[in-house]
């Protein structure tokens, strides 16, 4: 299980949902329906114990200005960096405790802009229905808006964490880090505020990383990253905004996810440790790295090896 401050889910905004949802369907993950927020925009999930992988999309943009958190309007947020590129438009990071969480974050140095409580129907694996509820603690930043998380807060757990819904036909069952894409000038901004939510940073190759409760936050210049995944789409590597470019997230079982790479409509790369998306354009500008768990460790030693 996931803890407080604990990646939770980058949300991956696509133009295409159903696009992008089918691609990860063919690469054998369990996705759920295509669901709608009041603030206009829609949603399907792949989950996992404690986190989860969301890709978003805008089905009605009358009403991104809706339910508001203070200043700050998620759909309209959602809305405007979808219009720049596809990308990580904000990132959730798991709660326990939305108010308390958003206190500690606020001493951090974080600004709380306010919050968001929704729920939505769903029917369990036994056919009964129920309802979840959800609050979200929004945290903007407008130095870096790209870089904007909130905290997520389920106040259900059973009705999110269902085990049938946790299984993927590709034994996919969590994610272990995120990539940041930050210029050499912006890392010690980036450090410091880090560092205030999560203690002490370990250097790494072109950058540092912060250790949560579920994975590492890298934060990277373009050379180390390029060096790692590759040429960067232009529009990504010559932004000026710090942002999530790339996600790893883990397997059980190395045989079972090389059958569903075969068959899978998405183009991917052997590595050392696994296997990684080499069409960002295929997953929302986000690079998907997949490792099986004790590689995935092991490998993140080596990369700091290399600093």
């Amino acid at each position: 299980m996931n803890a407080s401050f604990g990646i939770d889910h980058p949300l991956l905004a696509t133009h295409d949902i159903e696009g992008l949802r089918n691609r990860l369907i063919s690469l054998g993950f369990n996705m759920t329906a295509i669901g709608k927020h009041p603030w206009g925009t829609s949603t399907s999930l792949a989950m996992f114990d404690g986190c989860l992988l969301e890709i978003m999309g805008i089905y009605d943009e009358t009403l991104i200005d809706e339910v508001p958190a203070g200043e700050f309007r998620f759909g309209r947020h959602v809305f405007e960096h979808l219009q720049q590129r596809e990308g990580v438009a904000l990132s959730a990071l798991h709660s326990t405790d939305s108010v308390q969480d958003a206190a500690t974050a606020q001493k951090a140095g974080f600004t709380v802009s306010g919050y968001l409580e929704f729920g939505r129907d769903v029917t369990l694996p036994d056919g009964s229905a129920d309802r979840t509820k959800t609050t979200l603690a929004l945290l903007p930043d407008l130095d870096f808006p790209r870089l904007s998380f909130f905290l997520c807060q389920q106040h259900r757990p059973e009705l999110i964490y269902v085990p049938e819904w946790l299984e993927h036909p590709n034994t996919v069952n969590g994610i272990s880090g995120v990539t940041i894409l930050a210029k050499a000038e912006q890392l010690e901004t980036l450090k410091a505020k880090l560092t205030g939510l999560y203690g002490g940073a370990s250097p790494l190759n072109g950058g540092f990383s912060v250790q949560t409760a579920n994975g590492q936050m890298s934060v990277q210049t373009l050379d180390a990253i390029q060096a790692e995944f590759g040429t960067l789409p232009s529009d990504i590597a010559e932004s000026a905004t710090p942002s999530i470019v790339a996600m790893d997230l883990v397997y059980q079982n190395a045989t079972t996810f090389e059958v569903w790479v075969a068959k899978s409509s998405m183009n991917l790369s052997s590595t050392a440790s696994g296997y990684y998306a080499t069409q960002p354009q295929d997953t929302a500008n986000v690079i998907l790295r997949f490792g099986l768990i004790d590689t995935v460790s092991r490998n993140y030693a080596v990369r700091k090896s290399r600093r």
